[in-house]
């Protein structure tokens, strides 16, 4: 099983909102989901995807998406805005849950990897069964959180290049699924 966390610093908390950008960023939530979770015409049932959202009104909020039992999607935006905006108002959707969790109470464990310009390059890594890759938003990670998951974890580079968010999910599924 692999796992990937996006820290959203500005991501919204509730449900009040029309469109996912302008509710503090949420389409890059939506954006890393559908690179960590969809392959073509399946749903990966060995990932794990959750965002911390940290923006108002009632931070933090933990969203996870698990691959093994997310079903009644499709992966365009309109239904991704609805999705969210559903959950995050406390509707239920098949694979989605919400609960109030921060960055710090989901680290806590091993094969935590945050990436990292500065970090080993994924090319020289090798991952064991369950790793859990960290990463920020647009924003990055408050130096705070990322001490304390370094505690748990080590840094991890892409390369010299700096990539978006989503395009980092897409790079690591792609490495993992070569081994």
């Amino acid at each position: 099983m692999r796992e990937f966390i996006l820290f959203s610093r500005t991501g919204y908390t509730d449900g009040n909102f029309t469109n996912l950008r302008e509710a503090g960023r949420l389409d890059l939530v939506y954006q890393c989901a559908l690179t960590a979770l969809f392959v073509s015409h399946n749903i990966r049932s060995d990932v794990i995807f959750r965002a911390v959202l940290t923006g108002p009104p009632k931070p933090p909020l933990c969203i996870t998406i698990d691959g093994s039992t997310l079903h009644d999607v499709r992966v365009d935006e309109i239904t991704w805005t609805e999705i969210l905006k559903n959950v995050l108002s406390g509707k239920e959707h098949p694979g989605i849950t919400v609960e109030k969790k921060s960055l710090q109470e989901l680290v806590k464990r091993d094969e935590i990897y945050v990436l990292e310009e500065g970090g080993e390059d994924i090319s020289k890594v090798k991952f064991g069964e369950n790793p859990v890759f960290v990463i920020g938003d647009h924003v990055g990670l408050p130096k705070n959180d990322e001490n304390f998951v370094l505690r748990y974890g080590k840094k991890l580079s892409l390369g010299k290049q700096k990539y978006l968010a989503a395009s980092c999910v897409d790079i690591i599924n792609y490495n993992l699924d070569r081994i």
